[in-house]
């Protein structure tokens, strides 16, 4: 299959690429520079030059291609809402391409924007209260173009994806925690965070590919919800330092944008996307992961 992958120098990406290129899949994948398409060539993948708002690029990428995967994402946190209005547009236009042929297009979101205080599945839909709401546009075009002959789906996930390379929520977390001198937590520390790690990802997202269906939401979840207080204990572990329980005015002293994600509670199972693509996580799991101690590496 030709595979046509946004995002595929990232941390997420390249694994993915791996993935695919084991399985004996050709992949092309978008490059914003010089220095991601070189990245590209050396890893035996084509380039096609172009960013996230590049659409004529995209459309024909799309066009061009046996099945599509979705993983770049502008991650401006300044303007999220803008960033989800651009991920939109992508989507629209590279299911536009695929329209009528019945060919691939996972497309990735998260579990964090999906309702908090219990477990979320694959048959939840987002939460217009959450934190996360900038994905819900992208989720609803995906679905959406299930109903115009692609076979759209969704990977959403974990908060954490966790492996070597990692510069998502956990290395911010162990940044702070060394500023800070203390590895916080809000409240008692309760509140659950899903995880997975990148390599298992990978393979879900080539077995969506292949097998999944038009419509569905899958879900990248290994750890159903690690108490964030046992991610505030290793991370302190790790450095050194003691980890703290605050309060959620002092969270926002301690971690400034991110506190309204460090106190959400977001478990989450994947028992569904287990049983319908035959996925099975087999990496370490994120609290052992940290202790392997990569991560406190300087």
């Amino acid at each position: 299959m030709r595979v046509f992958v946004t995002g595929a120098t990232g941390f997420i990406g390249t694994a993915v690429v791996k993935e695919l290129l084991a399985a004996g899949h050709q992949v092309n994948g978008l490059a914003r520079s010089e220095e991601k398409a070189a990245a590209l060539t050396a890893a035996g993948v084509g380039v096609v030059r172009g960013a996230l708002d590049d659409l004529d690029v995209l459309k024909r990428a799309a066009a061009d291609a046996d099945g599509v995967i979705h993983l770049a994402f502008i991650h401006d946190f300044v303007d999220l809402a803008a960033a989800g209005r651009t991920d939109k547009l992508a989507i629209e236009t590279m299911g536009g391409a695929l329209a009528g042929s019945g060919r691939p297009l996972v497309v990735t979101s998260g579990i964090a924007h999906l309702p908090s205080g219990r477990i979320a599945t694959e048959a939840d839909a987002p939460d217009p209260a959450s934190a996360a709401t900038h994905r819900s546009p992208s989720e609803v075009a995906t679905l959406a173009l299930a109903a115009h002959g692609v076979r759209s789906m969704l990977v959403r996930l974990s908060p954490s994806v966790h492996g070597d390379g990692d510069h998502g929520f956990v290395p911010m977390l162990i940044g702070i925690a060394r500023q800070k001198g203390a590895s916080a937590y809000v409240g008692d520390g309760s509140n659950r965070w899903p995880a997975v790690h990148r390599l298992d990802a990978a393979t879900l997202f080539r077995l969506a590919l292949e097998r999944g269906a038009a419509g569905r939401r899958y879900h990248g979840v290994a750890d159903q919800g690690v108490p964030f207080r046992d991610i505030a204990a290793a991370i302190g572990h790790g450095l050194n330092v003691p980890s703290i329980g605050q309060s959620p005015e002092q969270a926002v002293t301690q971690f400034g944008w991110l506190a309204r994600f460090v106190g959400t509670d977001c478990p989450a199972s994947s028992t569904l996307t287990q049983q319908e693509l035959g996925w099975q996580p087999a990496h370490p799991g994120l609290i052992a992961d940290l202790e392997f101690g990569r991560y406190f590496e300087t």
